[in-house]
């Protein structure tokens, strides 16, 4: 046998004993494994992010050009002279507004009846809640009842309340009947009263559906340790439930206090766009200015109505952070 046959034995025998005894690849074939399993990670990681823009661009997409887009259209125009000479002037759009006295009227409209109405709408709705949760007579017909604004179209109610609330509507017949004076209710002090019951009764059905479900999420064990112990409904409600409805009363609230910010269409549809003054809200002077083709006051109100909203609903996520922090997680 040749040396050069002998040493290429002596190579085979070699690997096949490496091979056997199971010893590790060189630091050469560790490097490249390594790299080629950061190589596969980075590829999958990258094809994550493709398949998510994938999804997530058409909605993204929608936003930006629907809602993102136009705002920042709004503040531009709220800070220059106007359109066709768009001149900086920084602030003097919004103290022109502020020092309007149709603007403060809408504001201190909208501002009472928010305060008034989104508190009401949250706290009845729980109750209404609490109270379906319980075993009481005629329990299909009560939900019926607060249910059925959600499937009858807005212009039929408007019209239900015009029926009810017009001077010679049915409400002015039946005290008339009783020797009192008729009112005339959507334009007099009564009006923000008679819009306030309507916001109510258009509302409180979809608030509840949200306070029944979260009350049947409730952990029962906590219900019923309360129970052995001789816990009182009163200490169940404070204590269990409403740290629990905390999340859902913070939805429920903001919910509401969008709502009462886009009251302006029920208002025009029962009186028009030039209200008895107790219910001409920011809307109004927002269309009104519009119409007038004022857009850089518009535009001033609407971001300063933007911003007052969004602190309103900062000021919110934080209490409710305070107040349910112990049952989140």
């Amino acid at each position: 046998m040749s040396m050069s046959s002998a040493d290429t034995l002596k190579t085979k025998k070699r690997s096949r004993g490496a091979a056997g005894t199971g010893k590790t690849p060189g630091p050469a074939a560790g490097r490249a494994s390594k790299a080629r399993r950061a190589w596969d990670r980075g590829n999958e990681k990258l094809l994550d992010t493709l398949r998510s823009i994938g999804f997530l661009g058409p909605s993204v997409t929608g936003v930006a050009v629907f809602f993102i887009i136009p705002f920042l259209v709004v503040v531009w125009y709220s800070v220059i002279r106007s359109p066709i000479k768009p001149e900086f002037v920084g602030l003097e759009n919004f103290k022109n507004v502020l020092s309007n006295a149709t603007f403060r009227t809408a504001a201190k409209n909208t501002i009472q009846f928010s305060v008034v109405a989104v508190p009401l709408a949250v706290v009845l709705s729980l109750v209404l809640a609490l109270m379906l949760e319980c075993r009481i007579p005629c329990k299909s017909l009560l939900r019926t009842f607060f249910l059925s604004p959600m499937m009858v179209p807005v212009a039929s109610v408007v019209l239900i309340w015009q029926v009810v609330f017009h001077y010679n509507g049915t409400l002015n017949e039946v005290i008339a009947a009783f020797g009192i004076e008729k009112i005339d209710w959507l334009k007099s002090s009564y009006s923000q009263v008679v819009l306030i019951i309507l916001f109510l009764w258009k509302n409180l059905g979809y608030n509840m559906i949200l306070f029944m479900a979260a009350l049947n999420n409730i952990p029962k064990e906590l219900l019923e340790v309360a129970d052995v112990e001789g816990a009182s409904p009163v200490h169940k409600l404070f204590n269990i439930k409403l740290r629990y409805l905390s999340p859902t009363v913070l939805f429920v609230t903001i919910l509401s206090l969008i709502n009462s910010f886009k009251v302006f269409r029920e208002i025009f549809l029962l009186v028009g766009a030039y209200p008895f003054e107790d219910i001409y809200m920011l809307q109004h002077f927002m269309n009104n200015t519009f119409s007038s083709q004022d857009p850089q006051k518009m535009s001033a109100a609407a971001v300063l109505m933007a911003v007052v909203m969004v602190g309103l609903i900062a000021l919110l996520f934080k209490v409710e952070d305070i107040f349910g922090k112990d049952v989140e997680g």
